[in-house]
């Protein structure tokens, strides 16, 4: 019997995605863990598995088509020497494509309103969209699996107006008062001021959408604020000269950002309260350092994080970061690889940048701001004047989780292992 591969949900947090491209044609036969597609999330391209054989009957979502809603058929299978005609509209089968969540579903048919009292089923942003433009969800049909509001729902009722009212007709003198439309503000259109002026515009990609919705959202809600200490590098900068050198004939070559995690990891370590995140009715702190670190690539950035960072020599975090940093570029990075971790890292330092504020990226409890070391004039112990190589770090903190005092304590500890990187080997 035909049945539905459904858009997947790549990650916990998946609405929707790209359908980057088809890596099958209708008349295919495809077996268990034959390629069937490549899906762009927010952050990644990921390679869609079947999970069960059949015939690749229809394709019902074109190559490059974006903001697919999770659960939206994509393509139809068919069971050997079936046609397409013979199921017009197939009942709920197994799923037949990884993940789980992509599960087969009949075709997709237009359900009714719900009623008065009945639970409304509709997607995140079918919901916000609906907020936005003031639509009651429970005047609005749903065409996704099993009668789903979805995206392309609320943008049809927006379209068509409000419904007209079935309420039995009332006399003059028991009539209530007419509620009032919900008021839908204007959208503000940007671009307008700027009509006199060539420009040209930048289509929003699922990567730049998440990250404004993210860092919108954690400057509005996050009480954040800053701490800041300098720290001299000279005795890391000769260690790690020293150890490179030891080093060369392995071709692996640490960078200060590699002793930064170390030291950081360690610091969460002796300050275990700070190694911790809000969880709206609870704080979870964790036991072992897991470090996310900053990392740029074309239209964005990625923070895949490294576990059990305490655990691991300087030269094992360099390979990790390493080897990260790279498959992050390529939007490679599982999702799993770039979720969690209770601490941040971004640095700039090699953008020439001295000293900047971080804002901090949810669930995380704080950010460290990571500056160039440049020289700058020093009074010694003994009084004398000299010159030392200085980086400034700013700490931006999640108020809900660390309080001053905390939140010192641990850019102290950090601040304390770069000046004596020794006591990191040991």
């Amino acid at each position: 019997m035909a049945t539905e591969i459904l858009m997947p949900a790549l990650s916990p947090t998946m609405e929707d995605g790209t359908l980057a491209k088809w890596l099958v044609k209708e008349g295919d036969q495809v077996s268990a863990g034959d390629l069937l597609a490549e899906i762009e999330t927010d952050k990644a391209t990921m390679e869609f598995e079947a999970v069960d054989e059949g015939v690749i009957g229809k394709l019902l979502v074109a190559a490059g088509t974006d903001e697919v809603a999770v659960n939206t058929p994509i393509a139809i299978l068919l069971e050997e020497g079936e046609e397409l005609t013979d199921s017009p509209a197939p009942a709920p089968q197994a799923p037949v494509a990884a993940p789980a969540t992509a599960a087969a579903a009949p075709v997709a048919a237009k359900a009714p309103p719900p009623k008065s009292g009945d639970r409304v089923f509709a997607s995140p942003l079918a919901k916000r969209l609906a907020a936005q433009a003031g639509l009651d969800l429970a005047q609005v049909a749903g065409t996704g699996p099993h009668g789903r509001i979805v995206k392309a729902d609320v943008i049809a009722a927006e379209a068509a107006g409000p419904a007209p009212s079935t309420a039995p007709a009332t006399t003059a003198q028991n009539a209530a008062p007419a509620a009032a439309p919900a008021a839908v503000a204007p959208k503000s259109d940007v671009a307008a001021a700027y009509a006199d002026r060539p420009f040209s515009e930048v289509a929003l990609d699922g990567m730049r959408k998440t990250i404004a919705a993210r860092l919108t959202e954690a400057k509005q809600s996050i009480p954040h604020f800053y701490l800041r200490r300098s720290v001299r590098l000279d005795a890391l900068l000769k260690l790690r000269s020293d150890l490179n050198a030891q080093l060369a004939t392995t071709g692996r070559k640490l960078s200060v950002n590699d002793f930064v995690i170390k030291a950081c990891a360690n610091a969460l370590q002796t300050v275990p309260a700070a190694n911790a995140i809000w969880a709206e009715d609870r704080i979870l702190q964790f036991e072992r350092s897991d470090v996310a670190v900053a990392v740029a690539i074309e239209g964005g950035l990625f923070t895949p994080v490294i576990q059990n960072a305490d655990q691991k020599s300087i030269s094992a975090l360099s390979e990790q970061m390493k080897d990260l940093a790279s498959r992050a570029r390529d939007r490679k990075l599982a999702p799993a690889e770039y979720s969690g971790g209770s601490f941040a890292i971004s640095n700039l330092g090699m953008f020439g940048i001295e000293n900047f504020d971080a804002v901090i990226n949810p669930p995380h409890s704080a950010i460290l701001a990571v500056g160039a070391g440049t020289k700058r004039p020093h009074i010694s112990e003994d009084g004398a004047l000299g010159t030392a190589t200085v980086m400034d770090l700013t700490l931006s903190v999640d108020h809900r989780v660390i309080d001053g005092s905390v939140g010192a304590e641990l850019l102290g500890s950090i601040v304390q292992g770069l000046e004596a990187p020794l006591l990191m080997l040991a």
